[in-house]
């Protein structure tokens, strides 16, 4: 088995912030730059789907759009839409002023057990792409038709608590690393009954409990 995880091009509210005050994050197109950058990805992720694939993508618009440019269509034999892949929750339609205040205290508390007050801890994400893997888990050993490669189009922090739960990485550590750039992608490859990961996340700083990233597990 194989999971290739692709991070969202850069959509309007990577450029602008206040873009969340008057589109739903769901809704949230791609820039220009954007669709550029998906539609480069497309030759990388060509390369890596050298078997037929499942493609498994966050409904956010950014998420479907970047899918949709990078013109691999012809290789997946099914598309699924999964909520569970979605970005974390920040509320509705957010307030700029409320918006900073959310994110100064998630800093000082910790991106992974803060909830917004309006959305979702980290934790919350964490509790539902494990369920995702679960049932992927499970479909691929019931599925005989469902392909052992798998394609998931999401976003940052949902990529990062995604490996997370593969290989257990602790809090500290999943606090410590940076969300791959748009487009970037992270190869797992399921061998010899070990998980491996192609690549370490980048760390914006040493994890406080000395952990670091295991890439094979």
């Amino acid at each position: 088995m194989r999971i290739i995880l692709l991070r969202h091009a850069e959509s309007v509210g990577n450029i602008d912030e206040l873009a969340y005050t008057r589109t739903p994050d769901h809704a949230l197109p791609l820039t220009a730059r954007g669709e550029s950058q998906a539609r480069t990805a497309g030759a990388a992720v060509r390369g890596l789907l050298t078997e037929p694939a499942a493609a498994y993508v966050s409904p956010y618009v950014r998420s479907v759009r970047t899918l949709a440019l990078l013109g691999v269509s012809d290789l997946l034999e099914r598309t699924v839409p999964e909520p569970r892949l979605r970005e974390q929750d920040w509320g509705n339609l957010q307030d700029p002023i409320e918006q900073e205040i959310q994110k100064r205290k998630r800093h000082e508390f910790g991106h992974f057990f803060y909830r917004l007050e309006h959305g979702e801890s980290g934790a919350d994400v964490d509790d539902r792409v494990a369920s995702f893997l679960a049932e992927l888990e499970t479909r691929i050993a019931k599925d005989t038709d469902h392909p052992g490669n798998v394609l998931i189009v999401s976003h940052g922090l949902t990529m990062r608590l995604l490996v997370r739960r593969l290989f257990a990485w602790s809090i500290d550590l999943f606090e410590s690393l940076s969300n791959p750039e748009h487009c970037a992608h992270r190869v797992l490859s399921h061998r010899d009954g070990r998980w491996h990961l192609d690549r370490p996340f980048a760390q914006w700083r040493s994890s406080p409990d000395g952990t670091s990233q295991v890439t094979g597990t």
